[in-house]
């Protein structure tokens, strides 16, 4: 079962975090063209590091606590509310964002500065018209009481930790 997750998982990370925060920004700097002073670069380097960090173990968390992948096709069994998505609902969407900002600060260049507002616009959208109507239906309690306990978009400063069945 974790294999097919993982397998999915692996799949949808190249497609969708691999497009939104690798193809188009490359494309929209010309082959990640442009130079920033060193400060913004190193500022922008710490942010694509730790987006890049905090997504991976995202995908992670959905293989090994949901049995499952973040892909619409093939969703997880389980709610995942553990690692990062106990300080916030949307870590992958965050750390996305972390990455394309960075890139804008590494390469100095306002189109990408433009984009990774449209990269919160477009995921915020489907998280609240698709993703926690489904969630909700499918999980119920469990989901409306980790949402009233976990922001959306700006995270938590303690993990929030679901009550024990």
């Amino acid at each position: 079962m974790k294999g097919k997750a993982a397998l999915g998982s692996l799949l949808f990370f190249i497609v969708a975090p691999g497009t939104v925060a690798g193809l188009v920004p490359w494309w929209l700097t010309n082959g990640w063209r442009g130079k920033a002073p060193l400060v913004l670069q190193l500022a922008g380097g710490v942010f694509v590091l730790t987006g890049l960090a905090g997504l991976v173990y995202s995908f992670v968390r959905f293989v090994v606590e949901g049995l499952g992948t973040p892909a619409p096709v093939a969703p997880t069994k389980h709610l995942v509310v553990g690692g990062l998505y106990r300080f916030v609902r949307n870590p992958m969407y965050v750390a996305i964002i972390a990455i394309v900002l960075g890139q804008a600060m590494f390469f100095g260049s306002l189109a990408l500065l433009v984009y990774a507002v449209v990269t919160w616009i477009v995921p915020a959208s489907f998280a609240k018209f698709y993703e926690e109507p489904t969630l909700r239906r499918t999980f119920g309690a469990e989901y409306d009481e980790y949402r009233r306990n976990v922001p959306a978009w700006i995270p938590r400063l303690k993990p929030w930790h679901a009550p024990r069945a």
